[in-house]
């Protein structure tokens, strides 16, 4: 992880790090913040934990986004801070959820800009300068337009991946798959290697294919504390802790000491949280993490 991200991660960036509720690549977040990139531009549907932790160490300056929130929780309390002009400067770019699957499906397809109808009597074109319409040529019908979206970096964890990095996901999807075809270079980061064979023995499961691959690392529990399916399950836990870890500057920051600048890789990272096979998909124990603060 500490390579990729240090070739193709960069000061000024923009960056998606994907997932909806399942496979969000914590890990890839936890090295951006280890190497201290700044001026990030942060996109996602719904931005939740680390991008909150990617706000509270510095590394972004802008956030495009749909819904922030800690599912299930509470409030993003960085990012609130950061919203509200109690944190560092954060320029907020918001769009509802279509809006946001609509710029990458235009990105990815290299289109300027995707059609929709979703806007009609809201408030976010008022708001956002960049939601514009246009009139149909078929039908003359005033559409409203959001632009495509091109990310420098898209990050996306997967199940499993051969060596060219086809990288295979099954369960809960979002818009890894647009991200990644939009994007100009793209991580892929998985649970285990397979051989080709594998992947081609069950192809349908392959949603980014390994020709707009530039980097995948091997990361058991790199999406800890979201779930991958079939591997392990969803730290609620900790969810429920970082409520009330966020809501305090002093508390968030010693997290981020021990748990994200305090240790080297991902393998101290799950050795701090306790090995984390209370987690494992073939058991469910209840018994938690106390993660002191």
């Amino acid at each position: 992880m500490r390579e990729a991200v240090a070739a193709h991660v960069r000061d000024g960036d923009t960056v998606i790090i994907e997932g909806f509720t399942h496979l969000i690549c914590f890990a890839a977040g936890h090295e951006i913040i280890r190497q201290r990139r700044r001026d990030l531009t942060l996109c996602r549907l719904t931005p939740d934990l680390i991008y909150d932790q990617m706000i509270a160490a510095g590394c972004a300056c802008k956030l495009v986004f749909s819904w922030a929130g800690n599912p299930g929780a509470g409030s993003l309390h960085a990012f609130r801070r950061a919203a509200e002009g109690k944190g560092p400067p954060l320029e907020l770019e918001e769009y509802s959820h279509f809006g946001m699957v609509a710029r990458l499906s235009a990105g990815a397809a290299r289109l300027p800009f995707w059609t929709m109808r979703n806007y009609m009597g809201t408030d976010l074109p008022r708001v956002n300068p960049k939601i514009r319409s246009v009139s149909c040529p078929y039908t003359g019908e005033v559409l409203s337009t959001v632009p495509a979206l091109n990310p420098d970096v898209t990050i996306v964890h997967a199940q499993r991946a051969d060596a060219q990095g086809n990288a295979q996901i099954w369960g809960l999807l979002g818009v890894q798959k647009e991200a990644a075809f939009a994007s100009d270079r793209v991580i892929v980061v998985v649970e285990e290697i397979v051989d080709e064979s594998v992947i081609r023995a069950d192809p349908n499961r392959t949603v980014i294919p390994g020709l707009i691959v530039d980097a995948v690392v091997v990361e058991p529990w790199g999406a800890h504390p979201s779930y991958a399916q079939g591997y392990y399950d969803r730290d609620n836990e900790f969810y429920i802790a970082w409520e009330r870890i966020s809501r305090d500057p002093a508390a968030l920051a010693r997290y981020l000491d021990e748990f994200v600048y305090g240790v080297r890789d991902r393998v101290e990272y799950v050795e701090k949280c306790g090995g984390l096979g209370r987690l494992k998909a073939s058991k469910r124990v209840c018994a938690g993490v106390n993660y002191g603060f």
